[in-house]
């Protein structure tokens, strides 16, 4: 019997029992599905969490406090070196390979102008801060470095801060808004940067002088971080063997002693942040396979029924000429079928449910052609698997014995 024969009769088997046939299908679709929407997720979170940090400058290197430091958290000073101005000007001073540098202070409270008010954070800076994070404003002006010798209350607020305070279309140029009772004076409105890679809102920030962050907010000497930038990416490596030095130097820390600060680049960042997601992408997708494993035991069993179900058809077949190769190939392109209907459904339906996630929660997705074929040919190798012990039993059937059965 040919190829086309066999493939007729496994259709029209299929197709006597329709609901039977979908619901086998139905683990097939499930996995393949949620194979293909994982990897999605997955591989768009990777491209997500690179463009995000590519935004911030492919140059920039931070440093934190040793013993401030949970899980890239930066949690406050506790008991370590408090990195200080003096460390950023002996940064600028001492290491050739680093073009520009800004102190970071950090603080949360909420922001009132008149009846509104809005919970954001504080960040205080220098005026090279957007230039180190490539931060661009979108109308007014950064402040000066007078402004900053000066503590001057002044400020510049992101677009969440100005559409919950302001209203949507307003212009708060030269508004007056207070933050923990102290007053600020808007100069300047940051361009929109969406939200990161991790769900946080970028635009939900005010950013001022670290003078006025540090005396009027914080009453702090000590400094949270430190951001500066490497005259070039190919320079960063340099770049950091020459912040180490200098803070050693200046922390007075000898050759014995561990650093009481830690340094971070965003190469470093990426390949931490990409192989996190890797991971959980690949836990992901492997959980979402199981799935495929149930869909093909559904196969098995539903073809082990199928195989008792039709033994007088088989022992018939047998009886005028029909070759155990014939059986064979029959009742197994009906489970290839079976899985490879599932498998182009479970594709659709994946890609449906990748867009979905994108739409309406907002995360990034990226459908790739090789996570298509994967879970095509695993759903097929299922197929060929599953099917084809039940297939080689119905082959084995005696003719005699077949026809017998009742």
């Amino acid at each position: 019997m040919n190829i086309i024969n066999l493939i007729k009769l496994a259709v029209n088997s299929l197709l006597r029992n329709k609901l039977r046939s979908l619901l086998t299908m139905l683990g097939i679709i499930i996995g393949v599905a949620s194979v293909i929407a994982m990897l999605a997720i997955g591989e768009g979170s990777k491209i997500s969490i690179e463009k995000n940090i590519s935004n911030m400058g492919s140059n920039l290197i931070m440093v934190f406090p040793s013993s401030d430091r949970r899980s890239g958290v930066n949690l406050g000073s506790g008991d370590s070196k408090k990195l200080t101005v003096g460390d950023c000007e002996k940064i600028l001073d001492e290491c050739p390979s680093i073009k520009s540098v800004t102190p970071i202070l950090q603080s949360n409270g909420q922001v009132i102008s008149g009846s509104s008010n809005w919970p954001t954070s504080l960040r205080g800076t220098n005026e090279y801060y957007f230039e180190i994070t490539n931060q661009k404003i979108g109308s007014g002006r950064s402040f000066t470095f007078d402004e900053i010798r000066r503590s001057s209350k002044v400020c510049l607020i992101g677009e969440t801060v100005k559409e919950n305070v302001f209203g949507e279309n307003s212009d708060p140029i030269g508004e007056k808004i207070r933050f923990n009772k102290i007053p600020f004076e808007i100069i300047g409105v940051l361009e929109s940067k969406g939200q990161s890679t991790f769900g946080s809102d970028q635009d939900d920030v005010i950013i001022a002088p670290y003078t006025t962050v540090q005396k009027r907010i914080l009453a702090i000497t000590s400094i949270h971080q430190i951001y500066t930038s490497a005259i070039s990416e190919e320079a960063s490596e340099q770049a950091v063997t020459e912040i180490e030095e200098s803070l050693r130097k200046a922390h007075k820390l000898t050759g014995s002693e561990e650093n009481d600060f830690t340094i971070r680049t965003q190469e470093e960042i990426m390949s931490m942040l990409s192989s996190t997601s890797q991971v959980m992408t690949a836990l992901l997708a492997a959980i979402a396979s199981i799935s495929l494993l149930v869909g093909g035991i559904g196969i098995m069993n539903i073809m082990y029924v199928s195989v008792t179900e039709r033994t007088r058809e088989i022992g018939l077949r047998s009886a005028v000429g029909g070759r155990e190769n014939d059986i064979l190939w029959q009742f197994l392109i009906e489970s290839i079928f079976m899985s490879i209907a599932g498998g182009i459904i479970g594709i659709l339906l994946g890609i449906c449910s990748a867009y979905s996630v994108s739409h309406f929660m907002n995360w990034p997705v990226v459908i790739t052609l090789n996570s298509i074929l994967l879970a095509f040919f695993f759903a097929s190798i299922i197929g060929v698997f599953f099917g084809w012990y039940p297939a080689r039993k119905a082959a084995k059937l005696d003719p005699i014995n077949a026809l017998r059965h009742e």
